[in-house]
């Protein structure tokens, strides 16, 4: 089977040579993106480190929002609720921890 045997077409490739059809007018679909979840990296590794210099508790919730964020998948409203919430966790851990030693302080208990 020869370039001989397709009829002439004078506007195009042969019948078996043709591009694959287009989606229409405008831009193709955006391609998924697997960027890293850099936030989740970021509130991962600040949790981690709250729990060991700090003392936080709540670095241990955090942490493992966070690394239950970086695991997400392919559903970014999840992955984001789960970075957000490991973030608003750690927060939480250090306005409890900076209250405390604001009331220690006012209750004279770093006296000695």
């Amino acid at each position: 089977m020869g370039q001989d045997d397709y009829p002439y077409q004078p506007y195009g490739a042969p019948y078996g040579q043709q591009p694959p059809p287009s989606y229409g007018y405008g831009y193709p679909p955006p391609q998924p993106r697997n960027d890293p979840n850099v936030s989740g990296i970021v509130s991962l590794v600040l949790n981690l480190l709250s729990i060991v210099s700090c003392c936080n508790v709540l670095g241990i919730a955090g942490a493992v929002l966070a690394g239950l964020s970086l695991r997400g998948g392919q559903d970014p409203a999840k992955v984001r609720t789960l970075t957000r919430s490991s973030w608003v966790v750690m927060v939480a851990g250090f306005a409890a921890m900076a209250l405390l030693f604001v009331y220690l302080g006012v209750t004279g208990e770093f006296d000695d």
